[in-house]
């Protein structure tokens, strides 16, 4: 088909220019290569297109169909490969984006006029949902996830660190005490995120030597959602697993504090991901470029702590 196409562009040249010598060399080709293309369309079609003479050159009745509406054909299909070479090199297009409700609301959220106003192209569409969603049936360029990444099929790109730890509220740990080690866990209420992989009841962190811990904890309130598990924490339910990112300003203004500080939990990471393609399209490395400058290794939430 493309070499049709191409044979197509050269019999309209031909005419336009009134001698196959001249559109070969405004398409650089040898008299003779373009004079065999040219029998080669006309063989593709089994009509003669062309009337030779020793100083003239017309088309027949049949060439002169072929190129009042090939011409059509061949300028359409130039548009769009000059549009598609166009779109892969300008910021343009719509972006379609889903995130965590409350990662994406406390910090992509106020992140967006900026992008948008950097980029007047592009339009932005940003989903919301607490829910893995599989990107490519849910038409998404890209996902905005937190913690260790699973599908191999996805490209990912880390954004930001997700450190993890452990907190209460003061009134928690003044009526049941403060616990001096992981072991002392399993003798307070512990807050329990209950995702797609099940209760998350088996929490694990670093010991003073770098070797892993794993406790079983338990308690009489768990949730698959980490605003709820922050509300009860704040209440003084019970101790519970949170990334720094969530509950920041909570630790800054004193209504929660770290428990076991000495005994870290791993970063998973924040990471934008994408479905695998050779092509990533301008529109989608410009927003993780964007964001992986906005937060990088030192993100907001961690400077807010540090203050």
């Amino acid at each position: 088909m493309s070499d049709r196409i191409s044979d197509l562009s050269l019999f309209l040249r031909v005419l336009d220019l009134g001698s196959i010598s001249a559109a070969a060399r405004s398409l650089d080709l040898s008299v003779a290569v373009a004079s065999q293309r040219l029998k080669r369309l006309e063989r593709e079609l089994g009509v003669r297109l062309l009337h030779r003479t020793t100083r003239q050159l017309h088309a027949t009745a049949e060439g002169a169909t072929l190129a009042e509406q090939g011409r059509a054909l061949v300028e359409d299909l130039e548009a769009l490969t000059t549009g598609l070479r166009q779109a892969a090199t300008e910021v343009s297009g719509t972006l379609r984006v889903t995130t965590s409700a409350s990662f994406g609301r406390q910090y992509i959220s106020p992140l967006l006029p900026e992008f948008l106003a950097q980029h007047p192209r592009i339009k932005l569409s940003i989903n919301l949902n607490d829910q893995m969603l599989d990107l490519v049936s849910s038409g998404f360029d890209l996902a905005i996830r937190i913690g260790a990444l699973d599908d191999s099929s996805l490209v990912a790109r880390k954004l930001a660190p997700n450190r993890r730890a452990l907190f209460a509220s003061p009134d928690y740990l003044r009526r049941h005490g403060t616990p001096r080690t992981p072991d002392d866990l399993r003798n307070h209420e512990c807050l329990l995120l209950v995702g797609s992989q099940g209760r998350q009841d088996l929490w694990r962190m670093r010991d003073r030597d770098g070797s892993e811990l794993a406790v079983r904890v338990q308690g009489r309130f768990e949730s698959n959602l980490g605003e709820v598990l922050r509300d009860a924490t704040l209440a003084g339910l019970g101790i519970t697993q949170h990334s720094t990112w969530h509950v920041c300003e909570d630790v800054r203004t004193g209504h929660l504090q770290v428990v076991l500080p000495d005994y870290p939990i791993d970063d998973t990471g924040i990471h934008a991901v994408m479905p695998q393609r050779r092509l990533v399209p301008p529109r989608v490395r410009a927003f993780v470029d964007f964001l992986a400058e906005r937060f990088g290794d030192n993100p907001p939430w961690e400077r807010a702590l540090a203050k």
